[in-house]
């Protein structure tokens, strides 16, 4: 005789209607409030100093979210287009020039110019790849972020044995934001089709969220390609 199918109590099935209605309205709840709470943080800076004449709420007599965020905007387009022609170039050089004479400012302003550029630059390739390792021992793999080439002293140290290094960001889970940067040689690296996006959020879960994958026919596993040698 077969057993019969295990009834759910009418707590357990609150319960599980309760599990999934907040599985549905957290996501979205915590995006809004995340939304709202940076729109305010943006207002909250620059609304002060938007010049009363040029204020929406002057004339509407209510208070409209997102009026300093959009001046902010407006106001930092409008900067980057001076900045591309002759005289506005001078002008930046010239704080530039300023700001590298200050000895402490100097450091804290290359430093964070640095970052943007390699963050923003649209060619850059940062981060724009996941690889497998072999780490902490042979055999145990570890997801990471493919930073690029070794550059510089340490691929002139590393690249001497004539095995190409690449740089790898090792992070840790559940929060990807600190990590180890390491120099493997490239053929111990293990593309992954995924991008850093869902590579991020398999982190973050703990392995529960991963990405689709439909593997082709007879493909085999991709390593880093080789550098490619600008003339």
């Amino acid at each position: 005789m077969s057993d019969s199918p295990e009834r759910i109590s009418l707590a357990g099935r609150l319960r599980n209607n309760f599990l999934t209605g907040l599985i549905i309205c957290a996501p979205l709840a915590i995006t809004i409030w995340l939304t709202f709470a940076f729109i305010d943080w943006a207002d909250s800076w620059v609304t002060p100093y938007i010049p009363q004449r040029y204020d929406p709420q002057y004339y509407f007599n209510i208070t409209i979210p997102g009026t300093g965020l959009v001046m902010a905007v407006v106001l930092i387009t409008i900067i980057g287009f001076l900045g591309k022609n002759l005289i506005g170039r001078s002008i930046v050089n010239f704080g530039e020039s300023i700001l590298h004479r200050m000895p402490l400012v100097r450091t804290i302003y290359r430093s964070v110019k640095q970052i943007l550029e390699t963050v923003l630059k649209e060619q850059s390739t940062s981060f724009k790849k996941c690889g497998l390792i072999e780490f902490p021992s042979p055999g145990m793999w570890a997801l990471v972020f493919i930073s690029g080439d070794a550059q510089g002293e340490i691929a002139a140290k590393l690249n001497a044995d004539g095995e190409e290094m690449v740089g790898v960001f090792l992070p840790p889970t559940p929060v990807p934001t600190a990590g180890f940067l390491m120099f493997v040689p490239r053929s111990k690296v293990i593309m992954l089709n995924m991008t850093p996006e869902e590579g991020a959020k398999l982190l973050i879960s703990g392995g529960l969220i991963a990405p689709d994958y439909r593997p082709s026919a007879g493909a085999p596993t991709a390593v880093l390609p080789p550098p490619v040698v600008q003339g």
